[in-house]
């Protein structure tokens, strides 16, 4: 393995185990603004393994998924935080966006990208959702939204280098550890069904 993407690894993996299973809806008011806003994806290890998965995905299909798979995410997720709308199940939403997203990154299907940006843009409503409605009173939500776009930006990037990384591996060693590593994913958010 090279040694950016043991790094990369270390990174992603340490990410995770700092989070909380489903911790990120904690609804504190104490941090405003960008800095809430910003916690809030990466406080949760449901948003973290699904928005890094949404990068995974990008990395294996490749070309303009690279871009197009996030931003879909990315879009959705905007919308569903400004439009306050109540969507049902939102937790499960989320939690089947980690189970989902890990279970195609794992089996590793020809998706067409309008597929992909078709599932991340469906998922990214329910994360944008609890992201929006678990702003605090007191905050930006200009702010905030830049805030939690940013992170999730970054976790999104975080899994496009794990995917890019793994396919520089040798006689196709890199695509099998992309595949183990969404259905990590998957397990984990199996997991969290039952947390």
């Amino acid at each position: 393995m090279s040694v950016q993407f043991t790094r990369l690894a270390a990174a992603t993996a340490t990410m995770a185990l700092v989070a909380g299973p489903a911790a990120a809806h904690t609804g504190s008011a104490t941090v405003v603004g960008f800095v809430s806003g910003f916690l809030h994806p990466i406080g949760g290890l449901d948003h973290v393994l699904a928005m890094v998965a949404v990068g995974m995905l990008a990395a294996l299909i490749g070309g303009r998924a690279l871009w197009l798979v996030p931003a879909s995410f990315l879009g959705a997720m905007v919308i569903g935080s400004a439009l306050g709308f109540s969507l049902p199940f939102v937790e499960l939403g989320i939690v089947a966006s980690v189970v989902v997203l890990g279970t195609v990154v794992a089996l590793a299907p020809r998706m067409p990208v309008s597929v992909a940006m078709a599932l991340a843009a469906g998922f990214g409503m329910f994360h944008g959702y609890a992201h929006g409605a678990e702003m605090p009173a007191a905050a930006s939500a200009v702010l905030y939204g830049l805030g939690f776009v940013t992170a999730t930006a970054i976790l999104h990037l975080i899994g496009v280098g794990a995917g890019v990384a793994s396919e520089r591996l040798a006689q196709g060693a890199g695509r099998a550890a992309l595949r183990l590593g969404g259905g990590a994913v998957a397990a984990l958010g199996l997991a969290l069904l039952v947390v």
